[in-house]
């Protein structure tokens, strides 16, 4: 088994662009109807054995809890409620316009309000086109979305497995259907003061220091598939600091710096698991030493805290 298979963006960019929208229309449904959590954790869809899921969202009061599934096995979209009804469509064939509106018949079937604030995608480059009029994305290959949801099923438990290592305040493994990556964050309970300016969306996600870990498939800024990883705010000197393996690099990402590892490279390694989990923690002892953090303390190895089991891994 390839460890990570070859999935260069220009490959499957066209299925990723309706993709992602299909992902953000549900997105914003979850957005809506779960309730607010710190860093907006309430939001991302979690993996699933079959593809990714929402979670269980809706009025506990209205007995409508519900969820949505997208199954990548299958290829459907899979809406249900805890009273038994389901509801599932073929994700193949449609348009993003098209996807909305079966979506919100869906809800509908479900006794759900399917209507979304602000139907148009978020911070895309169609931005200002309401769902409902995209015709343009509409294309939807079986293949490279499955292929998509492997590749994100290893980087969750490669992610998990990292988690493991560090104690203190973290987010669960998600997947953002914001960016279309896969993400993990380290916290530490020091405030950072942003400014009104600076939106709702980065006030609520950096309002403590950060460093922050994950993968995404590409984009028009970074046109492959790349492990990365950042430190919000960004401390002074933090690109002096190595990265490991060799060929991971810092390059600029707007007024800051990410750390790099390019798909292609980490495949090329004896061992591409091992690869990766070097580098986020390269990259973590960078960001966290620069911003002052406690390392020693909040080490967790093999995720552990009992200290009579300290530096040993339950046996199964």
């Amino acid at each position: 088994m390839d460890p990570f298979p070859t999935f260069p963006l220009q490959e499957w960019n066209d299925t990723k662009q309706t993709l992602h929208r299909f992902e953000q229309i549900v997105g914003k449904t979850r957005l809506r109807h779960s309730p607010r959590r710190n860093h907006w954790w309430n939001v991302p869809f979690h993996l699933t054995g079959t593809g990714i899921t929402s979670r269980p969202m809706g009025s506990l009061n209205e007995d409508s809890v519900f969820t949505v599934d997208f199954d990548f096995v299958r290829h459907r979209l899979v809406a249900s409620n805890l009273r038994g009804d389901v509801v599932s469509f073929p994700l193949q064939g449609h348009s993003v316009s098209s996807f909305h509106l079966r979506f919100q018949s869906a809800m509908e079937a479900l006794g759900v309000d399917g209507a979304i604030v602000r139907a148009s995608p978020f911070d895309l480059p169609d931005a200002g086109r309401p769902f409902v009029d995209d015709h343009e994305h509409a294309t939807y290959v079986p293949e490279h979305a499955t292929k998509y949801w492997r590749i994100l099923s290893r980087i969750n438990l490669l992610l998990e497995e990292f988690a493991a290592g560090f104690s203190g305040k973290t987010s669960p493994v998600h997947h953002f259907w914001h960016t279309f990556d896969i993400a993990l964050t380290r916290f530490s309970q020091r405030p950072v003061h942003q400014p009104k300016e600076a939106g709702g969306v980065v006030r609520e996600a950096y309002s403590r220091e950060v460093v922050s870990f994950g993968f995404w498939f590409g984009d028009d800024e970074v046109p492959e598939p790349c492990f990365y990883a950042y430190a919000a705010p960004e401390p002074e000197g933090l690109i002096e600091e190595p990265l490991n393996p060799a060929s991971a690099r810092w390059a600029s990402s707007g007024s800051g710096h990410l750390a790099l590892l390019r798909y292609a490279d980490a495949r090329e390694r004896p061992d591409p698991y091992a690869a990766v989990l070097e580098f986020w923690e390269s990259a973590y002892q960078a960001g966290a030493n620069r911003l002052g953090w406690d390392v020693e303390a909040l080490a967790c190895p093999g995720g552990i805290t009992d200290p009579h089991l300290a530096g040993r891994r339950p046996r199964a």
